[in-house]
């Protein structure tokens, strides 16, 4: 799906990955489940390129369902994968996390057990080699993403800002598509480890100047960032 001339998507609104197309090669952000893997070569050729243009994976946080074909990438091909250093033994399965559940409802939580079940979500293939980042870094990665520092979803939750392409990626930090309910619109994200926490850090990508703001579960979103931290905060009082 292409959202705009640098920016596109895969996978759906249960499971997305984002891809940052520039002159100079493709980021990825989060690697979805690992099968999703075939999407992502019918994209990269759709737009001419191979996995070989992917200069970097960024992920917006360690869990599972955004690991995806990360170490696929990383061992095959020598790509390599950032994640923030709060995040980085989660993302090596090192720290197994039990965060509560909260609301759920059946065709919700069917929905996405169903798609995971479909594109390998079953089983993660966890990373072995990570480069960590932190809070301000602006990586040398087409795009010029820039690092925030989200924590509460998970301590190294983070969002990925990049002016090129008009948007921010906020992985868990916030959902358009509760993936237990199946509820649509802006919302906060279930299987959060710090709720409270979580809620204050938006408050770091409200002011940012752009088009989209692009979850890991849900439709797009392009009326702002401002404006969906504002629905966020309504949703919660």
């Amino acid at each position: 799906m292409k959202l705009g001339p640098q920016l596109h998507r895969i996978g759906s609104d249960i499971v997305a990955v984002y891809l940052i197309v520039t002159d100079e090669g493709v980021t990825l952000i989060d690697a979805g489940l690992s099968g999703q893997w075939p999407e992502l070569i019918s994209e990269l050729a759709s737009l001419g390129r191979t996995v070989d243009d992917i200069r970097g994976v960024i992920l917006t946080h360690g869990d599972s369902d955004h690991l995806g074909f990360a170490e696929r990438l990383r061992r095959d091909h020598d790509v390599p994968i950032f994640v923030h250093a709060a995040d980085a033994a989660r993302a090596r399965g090192e720290i197994k996390t039990k965060p509560t559940w909260g609301k759920v409802k059946l065709g919700g939580i069917t929905s996405f057990f169903w798609y995971a079940s479909r594109k390998g979500g079953l089983k993660t293939t966890y990373l072995t080699q990570v480069t960590t980042i932190e809070d301000g870094q602006v990586l040398d990665l087409p795009g010029a993403p820039r690092i925030i520092g989200l924590p509460g979803h998970s301590p190294g939750s983070i969002a990925i800002h990049s002016a090129a392409a008009d948007a921010v990626f906020v992985g868990d930090a916030l959902t358009t598509r509760h993936v237990l309910t199946g509820e649509n619109g802006p919302q906060p994200a279930p299987f959060t480890d710090d709720p409270a926490q979580a809620a204050t850090s938006l408050a770091r990508i409200a002011e940012l100047d752009v088009t989209w703001v692009l979850p890991g579960h849900g439709t797009p979103w392009n009326q702002g960032a401002g404006e969906i931290v504002r629905r966020i905060e309504a949703y919660r009082s």
